[in-house]
């Protein structure tokens, strides 16, 4: 990706026939920190109805300020990207060639010197041909060939998550979640080892052969340091019992 400042991206639906599918879109908006919802020709949304209520926390804000927009005035306004699962992927028959998919957005849109819409059509049928010709470039999900085609709500889900790095900053958890032990500790942690298979009377020719594929296997892991610390303590531990077991029997 570049480093130019990503776009301000809107989602747009036209003409989604049941408000519990602009709810859904809104709930994956507010989950991957997209916070305008343009509609065209929308259904009526009942703050007591299904939209509202399928929203999630997007009822507070995306749901509630959303603005209804033309076509026209969306193709005129913004860079779109209109979102079809029937691509119409043709070299001499086409709409729109090529067309990107939803994991190729983020390196599409980072270039775009405009607001961008993701447009998104009705239930059964999508965008139309006519709609998808206007739009500037389209996207489609990758499905099985046997059915391609998603629910709008799912595909509206799979697009804003693929868009998080431009919405969120991110792409992944934070490398903090799995902070690799240093060097020392796991040192510490094989010597534990070696103690372990000394106590418990494992065959003396086996014990280096043991204890080169528990050095392997936790090159592999890169265990954190509080796994460390446990396997420590369970191998010192069960070192411990041995020796009193024994202690016991030659008393």
């Amino acid at each position: 990706m570049s480093d130019q400042h990503p776009p301000r991206i809107a989602v747009a639906v036209v003409d989604a026939e049941t408000p519990g599918n602009v709810g859904t879109i809104a709930r994956a908006m507010k989950n991957f920190g997209l916070s305008e919802l343009l509609l065209v020709d929308p259904p009526a949304l009942d703050p007591e109805g299904e939209a509202y209520g399928f929203a999630g926390q997007a009822r507070e804000d995306v749901l509630p300020n959303a603005s209804e927009i033309t076509l026209d005035a969306l193709v005129e306004g913004y860079h779109t990207v209109g979102c079809t699962a029937i691509t119409n992927e043709d070299s001499t028959s086409h709409v729109r060639y090529p067309v990107l998919t939803a994991t190729e957005l983020p390196d599409h849109l980072q270039g775009v010197d405009a607001d961008v819409a993701i447009v998104f059509g009705r239930e059964r049928v999508g965008l139309t041909n006519d709609e998808l010709a206007r739009l500037d470039a389209v996207c489609s999900i990758p499905a099985s060939s046997e059915y391609p085609s998603l629910n709008l709500g799912q595909a509206a889900t799979v697009v804003c998550y693929e868009l998080r790095s431009l919405t969120l900053g991110e792409t992944q958890h934070p490398a903090e979640l799995h902070e690799r032990a240093d060097e020392a500790e796991l040192e510490r942690l094989h010597d534990r080892f070696e103690a372990y298979v000394t106590a418990i009377g494992h065959p003396e020719p086996k014990q280096e052969k043991a204890t080169r594929l528990f050095r392997r296997l936790l090159g592999r892991a890169h265990p954190t340091p509080r796994e460390v610390r446990t396997l420590q303590g369970l191998l010192r531990r069960g070192a411990e019992q041995v020796e009193t077991r024994e202690t016991g029997e030659s008393s």
